[in-house]
């Protein structure tokens, strides 16, 4: 994404993504979830806690157990997801210039 920049809510989640090695599938799922990007190293088994589920395996039961499927149907990564919003963005500032009329030229 030469360019482009990533929004900050979103850049935690690519963060957290490299930092505890999760897939694209799992971010998403950790998102639908509802669970904080900043405050996923506390669910993290740093090899100290035996009892605790790997963070990757931790999201997907989870996931199952509140939604009834292995993962998404369709998994989008944070940084397409990012030029998604950015592209939607775009093409309403757009309409809205071409609703008044407004050319953009001084």
């Amino acid at each position: 994404m030469s360019g482009r920049r990533i929004p900050e809510r979103l850049q935690i989640w690519i963060d957290a993504r490299v930092r505890h090695h999760l897939s694209h599938a799992q971010v998403q799922m950790a998102r639908e979830l509802g669970m904080n990007a900043k405050k996923l190293g506390k669910l993290d088994d740093q090899g100290q806690e035996p009892w605790k589920l790997p963070l990757p395996a931790f999201i997907e039961h989870l996931y199952f157990k509140r939604f009834g499927k292995g993962r998404p149907d369709v998994v989008v990564s944070i940084e397409k997801r990012a030029r998604i919003q950015e592209d939607k963005k775009a093409l309403k500032r757009e309409m809205r210039r071409w609703r008044t009329g407004d050319t953009g030229q001084g």
